[in-house]
Parts: structure tokens; C-alpha cells; sequence
């Protein structure tokens, strides 16, 4: 039952991160043509409540849809099963939200 909602999940994450990695990819391609530093990105999304909230909803996404997957990996490669395998799953989704948040709040603030 579980592995069900995990599955549900990981899905819902990867329909939420498909656009926002397209939006993602595509700044990145305006960013290079146009010869943007990086003090100048810096500038224009310091203080920027939607580009705040654009990349936390992307960092969210991505340590779900990333420790979903790690646990999946784990377990079908490594045939590691129990709490173990849910406790090293969950802290690797949390240690990726902190380390995210703590890139936009450097990006934003």
C-alpha cells in the first residue's frame, strides 16, 4: 500500500518538474545569449518574491521526486528493505530540501 503511494508520488513530482525545468532551461538559453554575468542574474532576481517561489516549488519537487527515486534504487539493487532503507530515504529528501533552500534563499535574499 505503501509503495503505492510513493508511486502516485513520484509521478505527481515529475508532472509538477517538467515545466519548470523547461522554463529552467530555457532562461538559461536567454541568459547565455544574452551574455548575462553573474552578478547580473543575481541582480535581477534579488528580492524577487515569484522567482522565490518558482525555484522553492522546484526544490520541493525534485527532493521528493529524487529521494522517492533513491529509495526505489536502493531497494531494488541493494534488496535493502526496513526502517533503514525509510530513514537513509527521508534524511536524503530533507538534506536535499535544506540544501535547496538554502541556494534560492542565497539567490533571492
Amino acid at each position: 500500500m505503501w509503495s503505492s503511494y510513493l508511486y502516485v508520488a513520484q509521478r505527481l513530482t515529475a508532472f509538477v518538474l517538467a515545466p519548470l525545468v523547461l522554463v529552467h532551461l530555457a532562461l538559461i538559453v536567454f541568459a547565455v545569449q544574452d551574455g548575462l554575468s553573474a552578478a547580473e542574474i543575481l541582480g535581477r532576481t534579488r528580492g524577487s518574491l515569484g522567482w522565490g517561489c518558482f525555484y522553492g516549488i522546484f526544490v520541493v519537487a525534485a527532493a521528493i521526486h529524487a529521494a522517492i527515486g533513491m529509495r526505489s534504487v536502493a531497494a531494488e539493487f541493494l534488496r535493502w528493505r526496513g526502517w533503514g532503507l525509510e530513514a537513509s530515504a527521508t534524511c536524503f529528501g530533507l538534506s536535499l530540501i535544506v540544501l535547496g533552500a538554502r541556494a534560492v534563499a542565497a539567490v533571492v535574499l
